[in-house]
């Protein structure tokens, strides 16, 4: 563990070999299709048209809130998963659940523009932590992710209009002088650890038949006191929920940095 956090204080970043066996991954794959296809009472209102490819697949927020479906269950189970809080905790020290996410991002989806994640959770006094899972194989061409090692020195960048055609958000953070983009490559069961303010985002996925499925937790440290209003509550190790007082403002971006993710 003190190897990973060491290259996480260089690089904002690192990235875990199969932290989740090929059983587990096919369970997680064959549990959220099923849910996508029976309902998408889980998902969140991306705005997109009726015949883009999110609008079949659109992503989940806050899966694990929802413990009536599979789906939650085995998101809340994951979320505090030793494997996956082992990692958190050396990283950040002791830990809450603030949020997870599912992204299907089928084939010809649009990605999502280069953003940095504590621009929408404003967690302080510290940042959240991301847990980026693969659910598939990924690269460039089925839109994996890009990101910026060592971005998570710099402050929350304001961002500037995206390209629609490239990505279904829109806006967009610049990559800080100096540093520079690189793709990543993850083998179904990776885990890549981020840190809230790491620039990150990805391309659409351009393949014919491969989908690019991630699960997504994002963590703020124990001795957090404020956090945006839409991740209360959050989930103690234990299972039980707590809130944190709501941060006030838009901080550096204004309206954007209120934005749901």
């Amino acid at each position: 563990m003190h190897a990973l956090a060491e290259i996480y204080q260089r690089d904002g970043i690192v990235q875990v070999p199969q932290l989740l066996d090929d059983a587990e991954i096919e369970q997680l794959r064959s549990v959220f299709m099923d849910q996508v296809a029976a309902d998408h009472s889980l998902a969140i209102d991306d705005g997109v048209p009726d015949d883009d490819p999110l609008a079949r697949f659109p992503r989940f927020v806050h899966p694990h809130r929802r413990t009536d479906v599979e789906a939650g269950r085995l998101s809340l189970e994951l979320m505090l998963d030793s494997r996956i809080l082992d990692v958190v905790t050396a990283l950040i020290g002791p830990a809450l659940g603030a949020q997870s996410m599912f992204y299907f991002k089928p084939p010809g989806a649009r990605g999502q523009a280069l953003h940095q994640d504590n621009t929408f959770l404003r967690a302080d006094p510290e940042t959240c932590l991301a847990a980026w899972i693969a659910v598939d194989d990924v690269d460039a061409e089925n839109g994996g992710l890009a990101v910026v090692p060592g971005s998570h020195t710099t402050e929350l960048v304001c961002p500037e209009p995206a390209d629609l055609t490239e990505s279904f958000t829109n806006a967009e953070v610049p990559v800080p002088d100096g540093l520079q983009k690189v793709q990543t490559r993850m083998k179904a069961g990776d885990v890549l650890f981020f840190h809230g303010s790491v620039v990150h985002g990805s391309r659409p996925n351009t393949s014919a038949d491969r989908f690019r499925r991630s699960l997504i937790f994002h963590y703020v440290p124990e001795a957090s006191i404020e956090i945006a209003a839409f991740y209360n509550p959050l989930v103690r190790p234990d299972r039980r929920s707590t809130t944190l007082s709501e941060a006030i403002g838009g901080g550096p971006c204004g309206d954007y940095a209120a934005a749901e993710p």
